[in-house]
């Protein structure tokens, strides 16, 4: 397992870099605090979020969140005027079905704080789970999705296949101070520098000490940047 990065700089330091990268060029992710609060919220951002941009996602959760402040009022509508609300985002029709009986849910029963009783819910995952427990519950929990997995593996901090891996790899090598910055700091890293397909290896701060990178020197053209 390739480690590389970390060895030259600190955890606070890769992700104070990625943030500010990410912040540079306007990720999506950091708006969404301006978007939603509360457990509720979360927990029903998480679950339209899933196959969707987070711009999308955003849209639909801010017209979805202006008619239904709270699980009963989203509880009391129709499946088809939530559908109306939350068009823009992947499979918005079931999506409409789930969010309605998960707010029916947690409208009687109120929403777990905890991981053992939140993936009991319907539609409510690991990466849902841990969103809802790091940005809601201020709680230390690791939420991986795409990004977080995909970035893990290119900068060789973690060698897995599937994101329960992944998330079990971070935990291992992440401070628990860290655990929550995770999420929101790799996703907007991975909108806007590291995407998916034709990432900004040019621009990448990382791009000397990346396994993937095509930037990568000699051990002799190496430069010492030392631990911060």
């Amino acid at each position: 397992m390739n480690r590389k990065i970390i060895n030259k700089i600190s955890w606070v330091k890769l992700l104070k870099v990625m943030e500010k990268e990410a912040k540079k060029r306007n990720a999506p992710v950091f708006e969404i605090s301006n978007y939603i609060d509360g457990p509720f919220q979360y927990l029903i951002f998480a679950v339209l979020s899933s196959r969707t941009r987070d711009d999308q996602t955003l849209k639909a959760a801010s017209n979805l969140f202006k008619k239904a402040k709270t699980p009963e009022d989203l509880a009391r509508m129709s499946i088809e005027e939530i559908q109306k609300l939350i068009k823009g985002v992947g499979f918005y029709r079931i999506k409409a079905k789930r969010i309605k009986e998960l707010a029916k849910i947690i409208s009687e029963r109120g929403i777990p704080d905890n991981f053992k009783d939140l993936i009991k819910l319907p539609s409510v995952g690991r990466k849902t789970a841990n969103v809802v427990i790091s940005n809601a519950f201020k709680k230390p929990a690791i939420a991986v999705d795409t990004h977080v997995h995909r970035i893990s593996n290119r900068l060789g901090l973690v060698k897995t296949k599937k994101p329960e891996e992944t998330e079990n790899e971070l935990k291992k090598i992440v401070p628990k101070e860290f655990w929550r910055k995770i999420n929101k700091v790799f996703v907007g890293f991975g909108q806007t520098v590291c995407k998916p397909i034709k990432p900004l290896c040019k621009e990448c701060p990382f791009k000397l000490y990346c396994p993937s990178s095509d930037f990568l020197p000699s051990p002799s053209q190496e430069p010492s940047t030392g631990s911060h």
